[in-house]
């Protein structure tokens, strides 16, 4: 399944828009998706959703708020073979989190760019995502965190995790 090149104006999700559900997304594709005046140019999860995703990429999708490929607000997705690349945004360009517990395993975040923080990922507001087997690799951001991006008491987990070459913003940048 592909999604490509939609466009969401208000709500969120120019791809897909999970609202207390948790599909089971498997091979899909979310390509040129746009978001204005919302979050989740590739996809939103809000109100405890946790979709399950397997051999997912986003690539090339925006919003001009948070989370270029994906927004997630109280919400766990679990996601496993999942690249996200080429996403923009204001700030967590690949994923933004907003509280939840995601769980990425064997993710790959490459040349995602926000113009200003958490290129590869942001995590805000008690979020704790756990990442194993992830590389963060060529993003950037204009001000802080290129490859990763943490702020109020979010408290990720890191396993076997490369943050590296971050083209602006610095790799890793954690605030108070």
């Amino acid at each position: 399944v592909t999604f490509s090149a939609n466009t969401a104006n208000m709500g969120g999700g120019g791809g897909m828009y999970n609202d207390a559900s948790s599909p089971t997304l498997t091979n899909v594709v979310f390509n040129s998706n746009v978001a204005t005046n919302s979050g989740g140019g590739g996809m939103y999860n809000y109100n405890n959703s946790s979709p399950a995703l397997t051999n997912v990429t986003f690539s090339a999708n925006s919003t001009n708020l948070e989370g270029g490929g994906m927004y997630n607000i109280n919400s766990s997705p679990t996601l496993t073979n999942v690249t996200f690349s080429a996403n923009t945004a204001t700030y967590g360009s690949g994923m933004y989190n907003n509280g939840g517990s995601s769980t990425l395993t064997n993710i790959t975040f490459s040349a995602n760019s926000a113009s200003v923080n958490g290129g590869g990922m942001y995590n805000t507001f008690l979020s704790s995502p756990t990442l194993t087997n992830v590389t963060f690799s060529a993003n950037s951001a204009s001000v802080n965190g290129g490859g990763i991006y943490n702020t109020f008491l979010s408290s990720p987990t890191l396993t076997n995790v490369i943050i590296a070459n971050s083209t602006s913003g610095g790799d890793c940048y954690n605030a108070s």
